[in-house]
């Protein structure tokens, strides 16, 4: 068995969480024409582009609206040079009393009449416009689409919004977690807000990492601690670019069984997905003079958190504490020891609470175990242990 005195250093205080992540936008893709679904242009779970064509909607009714518009603009212009060719001629022929000044008016409500047409025809033809663009459907913001889910050839619209798929964008994307409403008090109090000069710094990790390799910043906190729990919202930022080799989500490798395919598209993948449980820490202030030991030292049982501890008379106590965070392999002890007591960190299925040990040179020994040699000291006659011997 092997002791050690706890180590004393300064150590930053973190506070882990856990969080879910979300889209910074997320947008429905809904069919806004009413007609046959004739392409859909892209893959699903591929990234698209802002702009990038989606769906196209079957547009000849539109296209001929579109061309009887332009056909009634053409008529309301040429009845407008008319009507103003006649109020012209009724205005020099009035000079000359050929005409009555209510001839003239009627010309010149004709025009204006005329002139109406014409706005309404531009109107039509713009509305025209616009409904046959609605049978280009293309992505309104840049990121992840997911599956049609309307195949083409079918019926689309029909007096209801088809929903035909769902873009999230990827980078950045947010994570949300609560925390209690001491942490917030202490980030106000150190003048950290979100968007402030000294943002509050968040660290998260996914299930399957080790650590918390995403960094990240608050960029918002609710307006109102839940009087529940004593608890408040926060979301924080964190960037999420492509890396070459990341494992794409279960759903999307299932969706083919060419493996090619999934190498040649999926090639670079984000490893935060909308939806995710992550790990959320939040670094707290540095604490000078914290206690840490060896984490394998640390024993659970029904009771919690132990260590065996090599008190007065060299008996081992089985001693409660209450841990804290990992550093560097090291637990950091809160309450339960203190620097300068030992603890036995190797070999601990050895160890008897209760019992009494010896001590070697950072070993320890039971006393009932088979103590070493004795030699006798001739000029003193004092026993003492054989220098070549040691009890581990």
């Amino acid at each position: 068995m092997t002791v050690a005195e706890p180590l004393q250093k300064t150590v930053i205080f973190n506070q882990d969480f856990t969080g879910s992540l979300a889209a910074v936008a997320s947008v429905d893709i809904r069919a806004r024409a009413d007609g046959i679904l004739e392409k859909v242009l892209f893959k699903p779970s591929e990234e698209v582009k802002e702009g990038q064509l989606l769906f196209e909607i079957q547009r000849n009714q539109y296209q001929a609206t579109l061309d009887k518009a332009n056909a009634a603009l053409e008529a309301a212009n040429a009845q407008l040079i008319d009507a103003t060719a006649t109020l012209e001629r009724n205005e020099i022929l009035l000079k000359k009393q050929a005409v009555t000044p209510q001839d003239v008016d009627d010309a010149r409500a004709d025009k204006e009449r005329a002139q109406a047409a014409v706005d309404g025809a531009k109107a039509d033809i713009e509305q025209a416009q616009i409904n046959l663009g609605y049978t280009r459907i293309s992505a309104p913001i840049s990121g992840s689409v997911s599956r049609n889910l309307v195949d083409a050839g079918n019926l689309v619209g029909s007096g209801e919004n088809t929903l035909l798929t769902t873009i999230v964008t990827m980078d950045p994307i947010y994570v949300y977690f609560s925390v209690s409403e001491r942490i917030l008090l202490n980030a106000l109090k150190n003048g950290r807000d979100p968007g402030g000069p000294n943002p509050i710094k968040v660290y998260v990790g996914l299930s399957n990492e080790e650590g918390y390799p995403h960094e990240g910043t608050v960029d918002f906190w609710d307006n109102k601690v839940d009087p529940g729990t004593g608890t408040i919202q926060l979301r924080a930022v964190i960037p999420n670019p492509q890396v070459p080799g990341a494992v794409a989500p279960a759903s999307a490798q299932n969706k083919s069984s060419d493996s090619k395919a999934i190498t040649d598209d999926r090639s670079l993948r984000r490893l935060l997905y909308p939806g995710v449980y992550v790990n959320v820490r939040v670094p707290g202030s540095p604490i000078p003079g914290a206690v840490l030991v060896h984490d394998v030292a640390i024993g659970t049982d029904l009771a919690g958190k132990y260590l065996l501890v090599v008190g007065e008379k060299n008996i081992v106590e089985k001693r409660p504490v209450e841990v804290g965070q990992v550093e560097d392999n090291m637990r950091v002890i809160l309450k339960g020891i203190k620097p300068g007591e030992k603890y036995i960190y190797e070999g601990l299925q050895r160890a008897r609470p209760g019992r009494p040990v010896t001590i070697t040179n950072n070993t320890v020994a039971p006393q009932s175990a088979k103590q070493p040699p004795v030699q006798t000291d001739t000029k003193s006659g004092k026993t003492q242990p054989d220098s070549k011997s040691s009890s581990k």
